[in-house]
């Protein structure tokens, strides 16, 4: 994870001092929007480019807005710089990655089609690096969502009523052990423990595969009648924080009682909580513990 200079509130407050105009790129989720009331707030006007079949326009009705293919999101780059665009948030989920020859770009970028070539067939973060020094390259700062609305960040320690018992510990710590593997190696984030043991890993289906097929396997036989269990997400080693960092929300806390978890661990100061109320809340109703989690405490 890349260290700032200033803690997030700080760089929040002084966000509207830098001048330029905020564009949000926003795919799907909660996330995008949650950026966009925090900027509100602060007295930015984003302009926002939504990713067709992701982002929901409605969403931002009030807002100047424009709906661009994936495939021809780099063709925007020209065009937010004659907005006045400085600085760019990314935010919210992309399902699919256009095939490759379907992309276009600006004549710009033609001197660093190789290394795009080469970071499409790499994992999301390689993927990421790579269109942040992009952005970057054309005069346009990617600034961090956690950066926008640092309230997101989940604290250390338990955020609701719930705490996590013995075995839940120890479950922890096996999940977290498995997430930060398969981050090392740009798999995933996320990984689930039973009993004290790794059973299930985030894959490109993400969180909310992770834990339908969760589901499925408590009827496997070595899992017949095995209770609890903790779902661990953490932000990859290699991170860049501005990009795609590990986020539950109030689906999440369902999903993972309906898989018969215990509880979700998540990265302290490297992980978000999206609608941080109606998530405590949820968890708190079913039963579920949520944790803050610190490395070192693993």
């Amino acid at each position: 994870m890349m260290k700032m200079q200033m803690r997030p509130r700080a760089e929040a407050a002084n966000r509207k001092q830098e001048g330029g105009r905020v564009a949000v790129v926003a795919g799907s989720g909660m996330l995008p929007r949650q950026v966009v009331d925090a900027l509100l707030r602060q007295g930015e006007k984003p302009y926002i480019v939504a990713i067709e079949g992701e982002a929901k326009p409605s969403d931002y009705a009030e807002l100047d807005i424009r709906p661009v293919p994936p495939a021809r999101l780099a063709l925007m780059l020209p065009e937010l710089s004659r907005l006045g665009v400085d600085r760019l948030v990314l935010a919210g989920g992309v399902a699919t990655r256009p095939p490759l020859r379907q992309l276009r770009f600006p004549p710009a970028f033609l001197l660093q089609l190789p290394r795009l070539i080469k970071a499409y067939a790499q994992g999301d973060d390689g993927l990421l690096r790579a269109v942040i020094g992009f952005i970057e390259s054309r005069g346009i700062k990617v600034v961090g969502a956690h950066e926008i609305a640092p309230d997101l960040l989940a604290p250390a320690g338990p955020l609701g009523r719930v705490r996590p018992n013995r075995n839940d510990l120890r479950d922890i710590k096996a999940a977290a052990e498995a997430a930060r593997a398969i981050g090392s190696l740009d798999i995933g984030q996320a990984a689930i423990a039973v009993g004290g043991r790794a059973v299930a890993l985030e894959g490109i289906e993400g969180t909310d595969g992770l834990l339908e097929r969760m589901k499925a396997l408590r009827d496997h036989g070595r899992l017949a009648g095995a209770r609890g269990g903790v779902l661990a997400k953490c932000a990859k080693p290699q991170q860049d924080a501005r990009a795609d960092l590990p986020a539950i929300g109030p689906q999440t806390i369902v999903d993972a009682a309906q898989a018969g978890l215990s509880g979700i661990a998540v990265d302290a100061e490297r992980a978000m909580v999206l609608d941080m109320a109606e998530t405590i809340k949820r968890a708190d109703e079913l039963g579920l513990f949520v944790l803050g989690m610190r490395e070192s405490d693993n």
